[in-house]
């Protein structure tokens, strides 16, 4: 079996309830790759005791490590936190989830593959064969669907999924990505991440989505749809971004 130097970032805010579900699945995939290691990125929105669980596990599993980010201002900072931490490590390959069990770590091993097989990024796709969205409300499906179409005809995507977290990358995109400053504060940052990479190397690999958050706040779809109407209007100037 080959061996990878990954890491993955997970942020993780009131996650008590899944926490034990979720890590110990982690930690099955990572025991069968015999290899990787897992960033935990916490801050003050959350208000349980995520962070006394990922620190207790911290301790008798050198293999997660705890980031307590007490700056972060919004759910970005804390991937850009996790993304230049796993970075400054050393690792060679970097992926992005989200906790609670809304993205099954069973899919990582697909990532890996995909990333050693010549791509630059692999991003997770809920809309394409083999993908699924579950217990999710229909007002999130409509929002992530209806996304992914005005993304790809404003901005000249064509991914089968704009709007999907769970995404890896080789370093050298990491560094790129921390050295551009993302404009995007919620939900709208896997779009723009994706957007400025489409000229990389990529390909989509089928995930299974489970969303336990029914809604989607109107500050976070203020800011995707400002962020969107930005990188049009740089479009239709043909000064379209790209991360190069």
């Amino acid at each position: 079996m080959q061996l990878f130097n990954f890491s993955i970032i997970v942020p993780m805010a009131n996650e008590s309830e899944d926490f034990v579900t979720f890590t110990n699945s982690l930690a099955t995939v990572l025991d069968k790759l015999k290899c990787g290691t897992v960033y935990f990125i916490v801050d003050n929105v959350s208000k349980d005791n995520t962070l006394d669980l990922c620190n207790d596990l911290a301790k008798k599993d050198n293999r997660f490590k705890t980031l307590f980010c007490d700056k972060n201002r919004n759910v970005v900072d804390a991937y850009l936190a996790g993304y230049k931490a796993a970075y400054e490590a050393g690792h060679e390959i970097i992926i992005e989830m989200d906790a609670g069990m809304s993205h099954d770590p069973r899919a990582i091993p697909m990532f890996l593959r995909v990333l050693n097989e010549g791509n630059e990024c692999a991003f997770g796709s809920r809309f394409i064969n083999g993908g699924s969205i579950n217990q999710s409300s229909f007002k999130r499906v409509f929002l992530s669907k209806f996304g992914t179409f005005l993304s790809n005809i404003l901005l000249g995507t064509k991914m089968y999924d704009m709007t999907s977290g769970y995404q890896g990358f080789h370093s050298s995109i990491v560094k790129q990505i921390l050295d551009y400053g993302l404009l995007s504060k919620a939900h709208f940052y896997q779009t723009e991440v994706r957007y400025l990479l489409r000229k990389k190397r990529y390909a989509e690999i089928p995930i299974h989505y489970r969303a336990p958050s029914p809604s989607v706040s109107q500050r976070a779809i203020t800011n995707s749809l400002n962020v969107l109407f930005f990188y049009f209007m740089k479009r239709l100037s043909f000064s379209a971004k790209i991360i190069d």
